[in-house]
């Protein structure tokens, strides 16, 4: 399902309506936060371990 540029002017004007201008800076800035957040964890999972092997120390 595609939201259309209606849909998502509808949902501004609520998020507005809701939370008002001041409130809603502020979600934005934690939700952003909380995306970069989450990237940079996904990258660094993504990152191989220096594990030792277990061959190694027989």
């Amino acid at each position: 399902m595609r939201l259309g540029t209606t849909e998502i002017i509808l949902i501004i004007v609520l998020a507005l309506v809701l939370f008002g201008g001041g409130k809603l800076a502020g979600v934005g800035k934690a939700l952003g936060k909380s995306i970069k957040d989450f990237k940079s964890e996904v990258k660094e999972d993504d990152k191989p371990e220096d594990k030792p092997n277990d061959q190694e120390k027989a």
